[in-house]
Formats: structure tokens, C-alpha cells, sequence
């Protein structure tokens, strides 16, 4: 499928950002790939399709552009992938593949002793796109702070 130039350089300038690396804290992390042909396809779609999610309102249960619960986050940027995922944080946490130090594209997921109460979607770079919650939008935030720190629960690879 042939694409216009200039949508093609802002895709690959996209990817170039999204694939920038990132560094190692308390929880662990893998570095990004060094360019495009180290990413699968259906890792920039997923890490595209979350980036245009961004500003999207919350919604409880949403899954669409109208709006969008952090699960629901997750289940529209994989679908968009041709990746099908469990509808639920906790569902998602438990049935898809672990991985000890999430890529880009990865899911990140947080909550109370073994029960994922939230999900967000690895961006590099210590970022995290997710759906924070009522009265919010989805937003990139950094994995630096105490408070995902404290509630991180593991992350899991389903892309390729």
C-alpha cells in the first residue's frame, strides 16, 4: 500500500520518538528497539493507534473513540493491531504472556496484591499511555513516581 510522502515521514518520525529508548529504574525495562525495522508492525500500530488515543474522555466501559475505560484503551489499540485481548484489566493480567521487562507496546499493569485494578500501554522512554480515570482523559505519564512504583503488578507481551 503506497502512502504519501509526507505521511510516510511523519509516521517514521512518529516510530523514531516512540522508539528513542529508555532507562532502567524499579521497574524494569527493556530498551526500545534503535529504529523501525526493530519494532513489529503490530507494535507501531498499537503505539500508534494509543497515540491518537490520547486526549480521548474516560468512560466507564468505553472502547471506542468516543471514549475509554483503561482496558478498553488496551482492547481498541490491540484490535486495531489484529490482536484480540481479554475485555478486563485483571482478565487481561491473567491471560496473556508475561515478560520481565516490557517493550514498547507492552502492557503495564497495577493494582492490590494479585488483582490488576489498572492497565496502561508502554510507550518507551518511561512512559505509560493509559485511561486515568472519571472526569479525565488518556494521557502519556511517566513510571517514575511512587505511586505506580507501589502499585505496579507486572507487565505481559502479546504483540509480536
Amino acid at each position: 500500500v503506497a502512502m504519501p510522502l509526507t505521511r510516510r515521514s511523519s509516521l517514521f518520525a512518529l516510530l523514531m520518538l516512540l522508539l528513542a529508548g529508555c532507562a532502567s529504574n524499579d521497574v524494569a525495562m527493556a530498551p526500545a528497539p534503535s529504529s523501525p525495522a526493530g519494532m513489529s508492525m503490530e507494535r507501531a500500530l498499537i503505539l500508534s493507534h494509543a497515540q491518537q488515543a490520547i486526549g480521548t474522555p474516560y468512560r466507564l466501559g468505553g472502547n471506542s473513540p468516543d471514549g475509554l475505560d483503561c482496558s478498553g484503551l488496551v482492547e481498541m489499540t490491540y484490535r486495531a493491531a489484529g490482536i484480540r485481548v481479554p475485555r478486563t484489566a485483571d482478565g487481561q493480567f491473567r491471560a496473556l504472556p508475561q515478560v520481565d521487562a516490557p517493550r514498547p507496546g507492552d502492557l503495564l499493569f497495577f493494582g492490590d496484591g494479585n488483582k490488576a485494578t489498572h492497565v496502561g500501554i508502554y510507550g518507551g522512554n518511561r512512559q505509560m499511555i493509559h485511561a486515568p480515570g472519571s472526569g479525565r482523559a488518556v494521557v502519556s505519564v511517566p513510571l517514575d513516581i511512587d505511586y505506580w512504583q507501589q502499585r505496579f503488578l507486572g507487565a505481559a507481551g502479546p504483540a509480536p
